[in-house]
């Protein structure tokens, strides 16, 4: 395949701001996994000064090798039981308004990681009752009893992407399956409890009809916000892009979008998952 010459408009220029410095001092000090920084996400200043960070939980070593993504795949460490508590801790020294949590998939554990993500929500609302969240869940293998526990810890947001198109997924998610994926978030949805939220990327070779069939699939899911960002190979050994979508076309999926039903849409090259995060609270 050709290797696709990146255009103009997806030069990411990282923004020194105000709290760049002060914040990834802290990073750096308290050890966090952050998918801010080891994403080079280039919403990264934008989101630090709104008072939102993404903080990724139970490790860095994932079970699972998606093509698109550069975790490290491997055999993870066990879970810390005092994350839950210096994850609380951070987020306090971080001042954050809204704190956007997320983590690798641990297919290694009986419960897939879900105790540890229960208790870390609940820990992060014991010092920081002022602060919202949004819990950035794996599938946890769809199992509900793994999906409740998230739940009852009450994050205001909880989120699970999709990814990418029904044709795709075997190709670019290993392990998850796309009906597995919209049950987790059907099951969300019914809970009543929280907003429910996914996001996919473009650029890997899927087609206008499909991403219109993805986007009925959600909201038929009760899915009400969604994230659509193009996809930027993070490695050499990840898969490669096979378009890069102009922003007039991002600009045109908002549009179907909300015209479909979704509350909130944010459609464009550089966005992520958590891009304006702290916008998606009910």
């Amino acid at each position: 395949m050709k290797i696709q010459r990146k255009p103009d408009w997806l030069k990411i220029h990282l923004p020194q701001t105000k709290n760049l410095s002060k914040i990834s001092e802290i990073i750096k000090n308290n050890n966090l996994n952050t998918i801010c920084t080891s994403g080079k996400c280039p919403n990264m200043g934008e989101c630090w000064d709104a008072g939102t960070a993404t903080l990724m939980i139970l490790g860095n070593i994932c079970t699972r090798a998606c093509k698109f993504c550069a975790v490290t795949t491997g055999k993870p460490k066990p879970p810390n039981w005092n994350e839950p508590m210096n994850i609380a801790k951070s987020v306090q020294k971080l001042a954050l308004k809204h704190c956007v949590l997320t983590s690798v998939d641990r297919d290694d554990l009986d419960d897939k990681g879900s105790k540890l993500w229960e208790a870390t929500i609940k820990a992060v609302k014991q010092i920081n009752p002022a602060t919202t969240i949004e819990a950035l869940i794996p599938d946890f293998d769809a199992l509900h009893e793994n999906i409740q526990r998230v739940i009852d810890a009450k994050p205001e947001v909880i989120s699970h992407n999709l990814e990418t198109v029904r044709r795709l997924t075997p190709e670019i998610r290993t392990r998850a399956r796309y009906d597995r994926s919209l049950k987790v978030l059907k099951y969300l949805s019914k809970s009543n409890i929280a907003t429910v939220k996914s996001g996919i990327m473009l650029g890997l070779g899927e087609t206008k009809d499909e991403i219109l069939e993805t986007m009925d699939d959600l909201l038929q899911a009760g899915c009400e916000v969604i994230t659509i960002g193009q996809y930027l190979q993070p490695t050499k050994n990840n898969i490669q892009v096979v378009e890069y979508i102009r922003p007039e076309i991002f600009s045109e999926y908002k549009r179907i979008g909300l015209k479909k039903g979704f509350r909130i849409v944010e459609s464009s090259p550089l966005v992520r998952s958590s891009y304006h995060a702290e916008k998606h609270v009910k």
